[in-house]
């Protein structure tokens, strides 16, 4: 079975520009052409503002961990950012369905994208798919598209890192009360 492609890149797409945000234009049109996106539009400074501004309102969908108020939040930027679905084959690619109006600018465009692609995420594979690290010094944005949905880390570096240190605290011995460990003296 295959779930919902669409919002999984998105949302790929979403979190690798909130992990690293774009320094300029130039930067963010050559980041969504990579993704897959067909820009229509030069893509200006105001795009990058824009965007700045939807990864700000789709970072506090993912730092929520309720998910009545994810969903509340995801909803107000589905409802300032969504048009009703249409077909459309704008670039000779095959039909498809867009969430938005024809030949938005970028950051609009990737309004409409990130809040639609998120919803289909969430409600297709659960509200849960969509988190920071678990590694306390690591804040990656990622979406879970595991298999079982338990994903916990960015990245198989960062669980390694945590399994080194769960075991380093497990089988480390006591320090006693009062002493401290010192070289042994040099003859």
């Amino acid at each position: 079975m295959h779930l919902n492609p669409y919002g999984e890149d998105v949302v790929n797409l979403a979190a690798d520009l909130v992990n690293r945000r774009p320094a300029d234009a130039e930067e963010l049109a050559d980041r969504c052409r990579a993704a897959g996106l067909v820009l229509e539009l030069p893509v200006t400074r105001q795009d990058l503002e824009r965007t700045q501004e939807v990864l700000e309102a789709w970072e506090k969908v993912v730092d929520t961990t309720d998910e009545h108020e994810r969903a509340e939040l995801l909803n107000r930027m589905l409802a300032a950012a969504a048009t009703y679905p249409r077909m459309t084959n704008h670039v000779g690619t095959g039909w498809h369905l867009h969430y938005r109006d024809e030949r938005q600018p970028l950051g609009s465009l990737l309004f409409s994208l990130i809040s639609v692609g998120t919803a289909l995420h969430l409600a297709g594979r659960g509200m849960h798919r969509l988190r920071r690290c678990e590694v306390t010094e690591c804040t990656v944005v990622f979406a879970d598209t595991s298999r079982t949905g338990r994903q916990r880390y960015c990245s198989p570096r960062c669980a390694n890192r945590d399994a080194v240190r769960r075991h380093r605290s497990r089988t480390a011995p006591p320090a006693e009360a009062g002493t401290h460990r010192s070289s042994p003296p040099r003859s």
